[in-house]
């Protein structure tokens, strides 16, 4: 059982970041439950963590986690490890690089890492880019 919930983390996200942070985390929270096959809140003490799943041919595949003190952790490596389409990845990867200017390739971005958001995120559009990303991504990974 989550110890967290929609309410605690948007709570804690709201106390531990910035307004602009917080607001990025709303949009992000928001657009998960509108896309997301399995949404699940963390259980841990110190901060609130969110999964946002989409479907696959091999079950609920993790894209993103989110948590509660500001920070994104994209799952790319752990999608290169999962048997799904080299297109979908290279889509994700490819636009995620151009959005972010970081690149992912496996030798520069060997494990996937907590980013912290205000670093990430600039601007608006740079949040809207991200939310088209994993809109694009669950939508092919279901088909």
């Amino acid at each position: 059982m989550p110890n967290w919930t929609k309410e605690s983390f948007i709570e804690d996200l709201r106390k531990s970041c910035s307004r602009e942070v917080a607001k990025i985390g709303v949009t992000i929270i928001e657009f998960a439950e509108k896309n997301g096959e399995e949404l699940t809140w963390g259980r841990g003490s110190d901060h609130g963590t969110l999964t946002y799943r989409c479907a696959s041919d091999t079950g609920p595949l993790p894209l993103f986690h989110l948590t509660s003190d500001g920070q994104i952790n994209f799952q790319i490596n752990f999608m290169r490890n999962k048997e799904i389409p080299f297109m979908v990845l290279q889509d994700m990867v490819i636009k995620l690089e151009s959005n972010f200017m970081r690149d992912y390739n496996p030798v520069d971005y060997p494990s996937d890492v907590f980013e912290p958001m205000d670093e990430m995120f600039h601007t608006q559009s740079q949040v809207d880019k991200f939310i088209k990303t994993m809109e694009g991504c669950t939508y092919r990974l279901k088909q």
